[in-house]
């Protein structure tokens, strides 16, 4: 798999939490991951939802509110 370039600099904007993830600093295979699971990625949400790892589109519209 090739390197992201801006890994680095994506590092130090990614609220993940799910520390076990490979695909940190990674956004396009993060975004291709959770696209292909109906999920948005963590930096959709607010720090307090991200904490809850429910990615689902309900979730992301419920913190919205």
């Amino acid at each position: 798999m090739a390197t992201c370039l801006y890994e680095e600099k994506n590092l130090q904007r990614c609220n993940c939490t799910y520390e076990p993830c490979p695909r940190k600093g990674k956004c396009c295979e993060c975004l291709h991951y959770h696209r292909a699971k109906g999920e948005l990625p963590a930096c959709y949400f607010s720090d307090k939802d991200e904490r809850t790892w429910d990615r689902s589109i309900r979730r992301f519209i419920a913190g919205q509110r």
